[in-house]
């Protein structure tokens, strides 16, 4: 089940790269631009995985209690209060775009270059949301590989369009979104039919009970996406305090924002695939068969994300030259990749672990492990770092931070095993 989520979640990340050195060709200040935007981006990604992941386990359970037709049901609820909610929340981005860009420290020279992309870029982010709300759903069915393959096309797609639409038509930085919004359409227009034709997806919402279901869903989905919105909190605190560090630090920090989200996509994957699994081994009830599935996915995690980080520091001059011709850009963006991908272990055992515990219904165990990874271990230690030693003592507080994130959240998901193994399987954190 990892495989085809491992890929596509990979090509998700390398058309976010290529739009990224795309649109360093055009200087400086649109990978400023985009460096802002980055932190609203999270948020949009928190509220959309939130319900993702209420999806996979409330359709998991009640497929597995053999109760189709809910289940098809439960599929057309959550694209519909998903849809909704995401297209409310882009609504109010528009509309407070301004107090946002000055909130986040953007230099009043950009605030041009970032409004004629705000509004493409939230036209891609809601397409995206509707177009992974139908990959949830598959998911939660155990087909990974429509979602996988999807993914691996749209994001070709995406790559094939933005030379076209940056360069070619000379739509410049608001050109990238347009590629995304055309090559996520697209896959709506896939994905979707085959929903239907499948009947995992039914909007007669009418027969099921709305307010007993939506509390349901509201009881795993509102602990799940404030655990998922609290990395777009640290984002905008993180990049305000970068943002007094000049223009090219954004960029650099944009950059290599966008270089971690490529560098852990193998967890990416693993909180995708594992949920499902621990949800049905939960139902029976193996508790010991989660503690060795979970372990084996710690251990890889480890070495595989610092590989990962060891191959950043390696590559760290090569990487700052094909992303950006300003020297400045280049020279911030070394300093992050010698630092912080270091970390990548720590930050990919925290991720597995919120994952595991919003499975195993450890909701609000999770959450406080998310917003202890943030508020105690990440942006405390960013603003020490960067009094210490200006941006790159930010980098390095970044860099501590996350590997004290990982040890905190593993205890955590221990202790929460040994309560489970004590109590009834539906027992809450």
């Amino acid at each position: 089940m990892t495989w085809p989520m491992l890929f596509g979640v990979l090509s998700l990340m390398t058309f976010q790269l290529a739009d990224s050195a795309f649109i360093g060709q055009l200087g400086r200040d649109p990978l400023a631009a985009l460096g802002f935007t980055l932190p609203m981006q999270q948020l949009i990604i928190g509220l959309q995985v939130g319900l993702g992941i209420a999806t996979t386990a409330i359709i998991s359970r009640t497929l597995g209690a053999g109760d189709e037709l809910r289940a098809y049901r439960l599929g057309g609820l959550v694209i519909t209060v998903g849809g909704s909610l995401v297209f409310v929340l882009c609504i109010g981005l528009w509309l407070l775009q301004s107090q946002i860009m000055t909130w986040l420290g953007a230099e009043e020279s950009l605030l041009p270059m970032i409004r004629s992309y705000w509004l493409p870029w939230l036209i891609a982010a809601w397409t995206g949301a509707v177009l992974y709300f139908g990959y949830s759903v598959c998911r939660s069915h155990g087909d990974t590989k429509l979602p996988g393959y999807l993914m691996v096309a749209t994001s070709l797609l995406n790559i094939a369009l933005d030379p076209l639409y940056i360069f070619v038509f000379g739509w410049g930085l608001p050109g990238a979104a347009w590629a995304t919004v055309t090559s996520f359409g697209i896959g709506c227009l896939v994905i979707y039919p085959k929903l239907l034709k499948r009947h995992w997806a039914r909007f007669d919402l009418g027969q099921l009970a709305l307010g007993q279901t939506l509390k349901q869903l509201n009881n795993i989905m509102a602990p799940a996406m404030v655990s998922q919105l609290m990395p777009a909190a640290s984002a905008m605190l993180a990049t305000a305090l970068v943002a007094g560090f000049g223009s090219a630090a954004v960029a650099a920090w944009g950059l290599g924002t966008r270089l971690e989200f490529f560098s852990i996509v193998v967890v990416l994957a693993l909180t995708m695939s594992m949920p499902p699994m621990i949800g049905r081994l939960l139902g029976a009830g193996d508790i010991e068969q989660i503690r060795k599935l979970v372990r084996i996915g710690v251990r890889f995690v480890v070495v595989w994300q610092l590989a990962i980080g060891l191959l950043w520091l390696a590559a760290s001059g090569l990487v700052s030259d094909v992303f950006t011709s300003d020297a400045n850009v280049q020279e911030v963006l070394a300093g992050y990749l010698v630092r912080v991908p270091l970390s990548y272990s720590g930050l990919g055992v925290c991720m597995l672990m919120v994952s595991v515990c919003n499975a195993l219904g450890l909701a609000m165990r999770a959450l406080l492990v998310a917003t202890l990874r943030l508020f105690l271990c990440f942006l405390p230690l960013l603003w020490l770092g960067s009094l210490l030693n200006g941006i790159y003592g930010l980098m390095s507080g970044a860099l501590v931070g996350n590997l004290f994130a990982g040890a905190m959240a593993y205890a955590f998901y221990r202790a929460g095993m040994t309560k489970l193994r004590t109590a009834p399987a539906s027992a809450k954190a």
